[in-house]
């Protein structure tokens, strides 16, 4: 069942309960690595909630997972959290068991001073791998950060400053909905722009070949903080959070590339007062469910706005590319031919010119362990519809892309058609290749499968941001993150 939303403003503080905060404590050296020109950006948030609230969270399933990936999956298995503590400008990763230490620290500080079992306190980390958060900039910085709680505007602004890296947008959103006459609200904020391929599971676990979930894929750095004051058990958010991970941050990418930190934790304190939403009864398995499903919805729109808006703020990304798969045997082989497409380097620069060049698509499609016939392949672009497009804005669109009318907005203009050129007029190609946001098609015709992936091209900007700079060889710290 679709939910009947109202996106509201307030991102993570919309729903009752909820306070939120974002400091500056110098964790990344001001005027050190990439994103320097941010100065003295904020970089420790908090969010905490009025009273206990069920968890369910969904971590990176890198081999080396950071140390705040590893202590989350273990507090999330109980159920029960009230806070979580986010840096940036260090990811606490590969730092040994003095960066377990840190991290537990730094929960064990939040938890004393709001009079709560350390436990309940959650922690995310972002920026650079391998070196030594600097732990009394850090215990400042929460002190402060707790002193300024509060559910304002200003404070969700500082919240999402403080988790931001190389991003250029915030990425924030709230919605309300309707669950037996009571009002419920859902808000969020996320962070990622580069190192975007999430392969999150519940357990840190590497997830099977199956719907949603992805093949053994390459992670990425992502953080992703959802509140709701809907009232639900813990089991029942859990499954909720994989479905809606499933269908949004496991289905994109910008670089392909990995990290150790991927985390999306989800509180919901039940101050809504709905009744409990729990999984239907194992007495009567056919029964519906309506109330679930409506949140289920309202959960996976969140999710799914916030995914796309770490693509279409990708680290030097213009164009918006929607990666369609269909008529594959089975969703794994739908999901590697799609992958296969939207990570293939020689296929993102064509994206970045504007060619519609179905050589190096069909290429692609070999380059992954899908079954592809030669000449069974249908490959097409299309304008999103109007739906599809809606969401955060794309940096620098251009005014000819806002001006194009929807007249033929969904129709697919066939550039192969069974391994053969098709007659589509190459300008027509071209036109929709070159707007800021296009749908690929792609049906391999040997199946009822289907699978999509939200993706980017690849651009000079990507390549002069990633290169590396190294200021003073003899100081790691000056790398910044």
């Amino acid at each position: 069942m679709k939910a009947n939303l109202r996106e509201i403003p307030g991102s993570i503080v919309a729903p009752r309960g909820f306070l939120t905060s974002g400091v500056f404590s110098d964790i990344k050296r001001v005027g050190t690595g990439k994103g320097s020109e941010k100065g003295r950006k904020r970089d420790l948030a908090l969010i905490v909630s009025e009273v206990p609230a069920t968890v369910a969270g969904m971590f990176t399933t890198n081999q080396v997972c950071a140390a705040p990936v590893k202590v989350c999956i273990e507090r999330v298995k109980k159920g029960f959290a009230r806070a979580i503590v986010v840096n940036s400008g260090n990811a606490n990763a590969c730092t040994g068991k003095q960066g377990l230490k840190d991290a537990l620290a730094m929960t064990a500080l939040v938890a004393k001073q709001l009079h709560m079992p350390a436990g309940h306190v959650l922690i995310g980390s972002t920026g650079r791998i391998g070196v030594a958060l600097p732990m009394h900039n850090v215990k400042a910085g929460i002190l402060k950060a707790l002193s300024l709680l509060d559910d304002t505007p200003e404070c969700t602004n500082h919240a999402v400053e403080a988790i931001m890296t190389s991003d250029t947008q915030p990425k924030r959103l709230a919605v309300e909905f309707m669950l037996s006459g009571t009002t419920v609200r859902i808000g969020g904020m996320c962070k990622g722009a580069g190192m975007i391929q999430p392969g999150l599971s519940a357990t840190g676990e590497r997830p099977a070949a199956t719907p949603g979930a992805g093949p053994r894929q390459r992670h990425a750095t992502m953080l992703c903080f959802i509140t709701t004051d809907a009232a639900i058990e813990a089991k029942t958010l859990q499954a909720a959070l994989q479905e809606a991970v499933a269908r949004s941050f496991n289905r994109i990418t910008v670089d392909g590339d990995m990290s150790t930190n991927d985390t999306v934790l989800v509180l919901a304190n039940g101050l809504a007062a709905n009744p409990d939403l729990r999984t239907r009864n194992p007495a009567r398995p056919g029964t519906r469910n309506s109330e679930l499903e409506t949140f289920q919805s309202a959960l996976t729109h969140v999710c799914l706005e916030l995914a796309k808006m770490i693509v279409r703020d990708g680290e030097g990304v213009s164009r918006f590319v929607t990666v369609r798969v269909s008529g594959a045997r089975n969703f794994a082989e739908a999901d590697a031919a799609a992958r296969a497409v939207a990570n293939s380097a020689l296929v993102k620069t064509i994206w970045y010119g504007g060619d519609p060049n179905w050589g190096r698509i069909i290429a692609a499609l070999f380059y992954y362990p899908a079954k592809v016939v030669e000449e069974q392949v249908d490959i097409g672009y299309a304008t999103p519809l109007p739906s599809m497009r809606r969401g955060h804005a794309m940096k620098d669109r251009s005014s000819a892309a806002r001006s194009r009318t929807d007249s033929s907005a969904g129709k697919i203009l066939w550039s192969l058609k069974r391994g053969k050129p098709a007659r589509t007029p190459f300008k027509a190609l071209c036109e929709t290749a070159r707007l800021k946001e296009f749908d690929l098609h792609i049906n391999l015709n040997l199946g009822k499968a289907r699978a999509v992936i939200y993706t980017a091209d690849l651009t000079e900007e990507y390549v002069e941001f990633n290169k590396g700079a190294i200021a003073d060889p003899n100081d790691p710290y000056s790398l910044g993150g």
